[in-house]
């Protein structure tokens, strides 16, 4: 239970992350049709998909795959009587196999190289729209796939930063699994774990700093709920551009 959240929001953050980086594909690839097929309900339905996934992966150890055999066993074997003395520690209670075959290999590394690739789609598709000669002003395609080209940077570096702070952490893992016997400086990991909760408080700076959408919401929250006040009106979602065919 005390090992089990940090599982569970680590899976949440990443698979907001690559819905995030599927909504930006979809506004650059089918503009037009964007908001027909992206509509509140289906993005209802994807978010509690990702919490219901997050919850499914974080709680697995809960359901059996942890180191209580382990333990066990290497209590049995000393001689010991009794219910066997655990330790709780992270890497004390959740299995390593766990870590590295479930959680790294399929639920951390894949949704990462897919989201690298829907950014690298993303850019060339917003390149090859700013490279053509605007036809006309009215439909103002360069504004348009201009500010999406933002948007894109912006949570490109996101993704950056979250793959900087949370795959050395992986990395240890996946030592501490193929070389029991490596040594691995206790000032490495403890640097390590440290990149992963600074990550946390990374992100809201990034988004409140690169985009103006989520800087007016955060006020918003900020003056809603701390301050007890009513935000001022902020044009928060101005006429949309619509680039033309």
């Amino acid at each position: 239970m005390v090992a089990c959240p940090v599982l569970i929001l680590t899976q949440s953050s990443i698979l907001a992350l690559l819905a995030i980086a599927v909504d930006r594909y979809l506004r650059v690839k089918i503009p037009l049709r964007y908001k027909t097929v992206v509509t509140p309900r289906r993005a209802a339905v994807a978010i509690a998909g990702c919490w219901v996934l997050s919850f499914v992966v974080g709680l697995t150890p809960m359901f059996g795959w942890n180191n209580l055999h382990a333990v066990e066993r290497a209590w049995a074997a000393n001689g010991s009587v009794g219910e066997p003395v655990i330790k709780c520690e992270f890497e004390k209670v959740i299995s390593m196999e766990y870590m590295v075959y479930f959680n790294f290999f399929v639920w951390v590394l894949p949704p990462l190289l897919l989201m690298v690739l829907i950014y690298l789609e993303v850019f060339y598709l917003i390149r090859k729209q700013l490279n053509r000669k605007p036809s006309a002003p009215p439909g103002d395609p360069q504004r348009y796939y201009g500010k999406e080209l933002k948007i894109a940077k912006s949570l490109a570096l996101i993704l950056f930063l979250f793959a900087l702070s949370w795959l050395p952490l992986h990395i240890f893992n996946c030592i501490t699994l193929f070389c029991p016997s490596c040594h691995k400086p206790t000032i490495l990991i403890y640097i390590a774990i440290f990149l992963t909760h600074g990550n946390s408080a990374m992100n809201p700076i990034v988004y409140a700093f690169r985009i103006q959408k989520f800087r007016v919401t955060f006020l918003k929250i900020w003056n809603n709920h701390f301050r007890c006040q009513p935000a001022p009106a902020v044009d928060e979602d101005p006429p949309e551009e619509r680039p033309d065919d």
